[in-house]
């Protein structure tokens, strides 16, 4: 497997990442990639493949929608914080 696999694969597995929505067409991309990937597990006949990389879809396909439903809610300005001043003790 080669190190650009393993990072999609990570990318998409791990629940902590989010995607950025500016990413959605390179989903794409890799929607369309991996579905190539499997067809060509599916006839070569290795089944464990085709279950990996099925996995890797149904992830795909979650940080998809992740990725559409940030797009749809929009910034939240969280505002600048402040310092807050703390009393000197024995003063």
């Amino acid at each position: 497997m080669e190190i650009n696999q393993l990072v999609q694969r990570s990318l998409h597995r791990c629940p902590m990442l989010s995607i950025n929505p500016k990413m959605l067409p390179r989903l794409d991309e890799l929607d369309a990639d991996l579905l190539a990937r499997r067809q060509r597990a599916i006839d070569e006949g290795r089944r464990g493949e085709v279950e990996g990389l099925d996995l890797t879809l149904r992830f795909l396909s979650s940080k998809r929608a992740q990725a559409h439903r940030a797009a749809s809610m929009g910034r939240v300005d969280l505002g600048m914080p402040t310092l807050r001043q703390h009393p000197r003790r024995g003063a």
